[in-house]
């Protein structure tokens, strides 16, 4: 099966919003970012990847901060999901600006069904 086509190129990579640098700085310093804070990086994060990524074939969950549907498929519309990608806002951030590869999380990433591979996605901005 071939990659899922990716509808930015690399040259259209914006920084990461300040939100998620923030937040991933307080990470750095051994320090938990508040909820608030964590929150609005990630949703902003995942308001690109639906962007991106427009579809509903794949379930983001980012526990407990949202949930999103995303990736051109087969479209998902009732119970649960064929597709579902969850993992902690951490890793989520770090994955959206490269500094984790989708390769590298396996451990602290739960994906199962078609198209929950999101490597031809990520990163999202240019970190």
């Amino acid at each position: 099966m071939s990659a899922p086509y990716r509808n930015f190129s690399a040259s259209q990579m914006t920084a990461a919003p300040s939100s998620i640098t923030e937040v991933l700085a307080v990470f750095a310093r051994g320090e938990e970012p508040s909820a608030a804070l964590v929150k609005a990086a990630v949703k902003e994060s995942l308001a690109v990847l639906i962007a991106v990524a427009p579809g509903r074939s794949v379930e983001v969950r980012i526990p407990p901060y949202a949930a999103v549907q995303a990736i051109p498929g087969r479209t998902h519309r009732r119970g649960t999901p064929s597709a579902v990608v969850e993992t902690d806002a951490r890793t989520w951030l770090e994955l959206c600006i490269g500094l984790l590869e989708w390769t590298q999380v396996t451990n602290r990433v739960r994906a199962s069904g078609e198209r929950s591979d999101l490597s031809a996605w990520l990163p999202l901005f240019d970190g």
